[in-house]
């Protein structure tokens, strides 16, 4: 349920429908892929096979939802936002070097618009795997389907404006950036005349202050805004120093959520001046299944974050986490075992930051103490 009075927000962390979760959709693009570990994404999904025991035929286009279409519905939020970690496209101008390229056929577009999803994200490492023609072709179909973006465009001014929501009258304004520390080439950088993200130079207070007056440039004082950020590595609980102070400067002048993202499994959330930070939401879906080296991390226990806000002071009200569990390349509820798991992690994790972490049965509630001063 809702508080009394609140704006309700359902945030996720990297979205990755591309590789081989494109290919499980009804219109798979091409599986050629440039890495040295496979060379097509039809390879993803036998890996997914032989891990969970069953082929998997063609989906439908909500089949890696899975049980969260339910959990999302049953919340009303008020906004769905994603970091969309991958191309949407057909070009085949894959960015040399790089490593792994992820896209999704346009086709596949209603993966996305099933669910509701309502804003993506793109400041990430993924955008422009397949080049300027890749994140041209990404926006145009992306916005064609009605999504709002944030964080990549044409040039340096749409990849660094805010996407603007209008909910009952209050406006959220969601800035996106990134940080080289989640692999994101320094040449994606978007330019003047140059399409790219928005991507932050270091994490240092001056380019805080810079990200600051930019907000301050398009927000009002009743506006509620949020900033989302790819940074980090891949794998660890630990949140490095910069990160915190960066967040920090961020809510002290007047940011409501940070929503950080890039590691494949959920780090720490603070709660700071009564806003909540969020340093890695973790992935949400992806087609790393049957991918081992990582397994103490339990990469395939998913979260999916319900944020109440108060609409005048944008203070937070209440944090849902809602688990789930990846298997053959789809949401199912965690079950108890698995929440078991993770509110021990997740408690270990968020007790330096002064959080406490309940089981409900069907979610994890954050409780933290009154803000003092």
């Amino acid at each position: 349920m809702h508080p009394a009075t609140s704006v309700r927000l359902l945030l996720a962390g990297d979205v990755m429908t591309g590789r081989g979760i494109d290919q499980i959709l009804p219109h798979p693009g091409s599986p050629q892929i440039h890495e040295s570990y496979l060379h097509s994404a039809i390879d993803y999904v036998r890996l997914a096979e032989m891990q969970s025991g069953s082929a998997l035929k063609e989906a439908y286009f909500a089949y890696p939802w899975g049980d969260a279409l339910v959990e999302m519905n049953k919340r009303s939020p008020a906004l769905r936002v994603i970091n969309l970690e991958t191309a949407v496209t057909r070009c085949d101008d894959y960015w040399h070097g790089k490593g792994i390229n992820y896209r999704m056929h346009p086709d596949n577009l209603p993966c996305l618009t099933d669910a509701n999803i309502d804003v993506c994200t793109l400041a990430n490492n993924h955008v422009l795997d397949w080049g300027y023609g890749g994140l041209s072709e990404t926006l145009r179909t992306l916005r064609n389907a009605g999504l709002t973006l944030a964080g990549a465009g044409a040039n340096d001014l749409e990849a660094s404006a805010p996407a603007e929501i209008q909910l009952d009258g209050k406006r959220l304004l969601i800035f996106a950036c990134a940080h080289g520390s989640s692999g994101v080439p320094p040449e994606w950088s978007a330019g003047p005349e140059l399409p790219g993200v928005h991507l932050l130079p270091d994490l240092r207070s001056g380019s805080a202050g810079k990200l600051i007056r930019f907000i301050q440039k398009y927000s009002k004082p009743e506006d509620l805004v949020m900033v989302s950020i790819h940074w980090g590595g891949n794998w660890g609980y630990r949140i490095p120093e910069e990160q915190q102070g960066f967040a920090h400067l961020l809510v002290d002048a007047g940011v409501d959520v940070v929503c950080g993202h890039s590691s494949h499994h959920p780090k720490g959330v603070e709660i700071y001046r009564d806003r909540a930070i969020l340093y890695g939401c973790g992935d949400l879906i992806n087609d790393y299944e049957g991918i081992s080296g990582h397994e103490a991390y339990r990469p395939e226990l998913r979260i999916l974050y319900s944020v109440d806000l108060d609409p005048e002071t944008g203070a937070l009200l209440n944090l849902e986490l809602i688990p789930f569990k990846s298997q053959k390349l789809r949401l199912c509820r965690a079950d108890a075992e698995d929440r078991t798991w993770l509110q021990k992690t997740l408690q270990r994790e968020y007790r330096s930051l002064g959080m406490m972490v309940e089981d409900t049965g069907s979610a994890l509630v954050l409780s933290w103490p009154p803000p003092t001063g």
